[in-house]
């Protein structure tokens, strides 16, 4: 019996034909990974994700039929069974739509003109089940979206059930996260060490249901936690 582990499986979305073949060549060339699929549009990606069941999903934005934010909402969104992993590729990182996609399931997101080896951590980051958006790019998010993450009146009591669910100091280190922090930052800030927070973070997002980091941040914006205002 072979100890080889098995390669993470892709499906490429986008469609533009060089840059899909670009995406697909990079990773395929990569000895732990094997693009399983291609897809030009959101509707052959969900069709495409149901048949495969890739472990990674490279998900375009900007696609004819139905757009990469309604494929990702469909495959790892609230209403998916089994949600998928999707990394989300963009030509912007002020892309008005990439806020959506975070809301809508994507693990994070990369510029497409990130360089090839970043594109192949970002894969494997995303593979593991991490959530794929660093401290800097939230920050940005934040101050692009503002007005967007604002809470609406009738937040009031998902953020009383947020704050129930969760211990003072847990509270306070979501907040810090929604605000951008690394964990090294609020180790730093709350003079706790990293492993600690660490284990802050994992206890929030087991607490909340949540699948990964992203999504914390979503939800303590949405619950107005945090203020949208940068």
């Amino acid at each position: 019996m072979s100890d080889v582990p098995r390669p993470i499986r892709l499906l490429v979305c986008d469609d533009q034909a060089l840059v899909r073949a670009g995406f697909a060549t990079i990773l395929d060339a990569q000895p732990d990974m094997e693009v399983a699929g291609e897809a030009e549009n959101g509707h052959e990606a969900i069709e495409c994700a149901r048949r495969l069941r890739p472990d990674v999903i490279v998900m375009d934005i900007r696609m004819p039929l139905v757009d990469g934010i309604e494929a990702t909402r469909r495959l790892a969104g609230p209403e998916a069974t089994d949600p998928a992993k999707i990394l989300v590729v963009t030509t912007f990182n002020v892309d008005s739509y990439v806020y959506e996609a975070l809301r809508a399931g994507a693990s994070g997101f990369l510029l497409k003109d990130a360089p090839p080896a970043e594109m192949v951590s970002a894969v494997r980051t995303v593979a593991r089940g991490e959530a794929l958006l660093a401290p800097a790019v939230t920050r940005q998010l934040i101050g692009h979206f503002a007005e967007r993450l604002r809470p609406a009146d009738s937040a009031r009591p998902a953020r009383e059930e947020v704050t129930r669910a969760l211990a003072p100091r847990e509270v306070e280190v979501l907040k810090l996260i929604a605000e951008g922090m690394s964990n090294a930052e609020i180790a730093a800030a709350l003079f706790i060490t990293a492993e600690t927070v660490k284990t802050y973070v994992s206890r929030i997002l087991s607490k909340l249901g949540l699948r990964d980091r992203v999504q914390a941040v979503v939800l303590a914006y949405r619950v107005g936690l945090v203020s949208g205002v940068a």
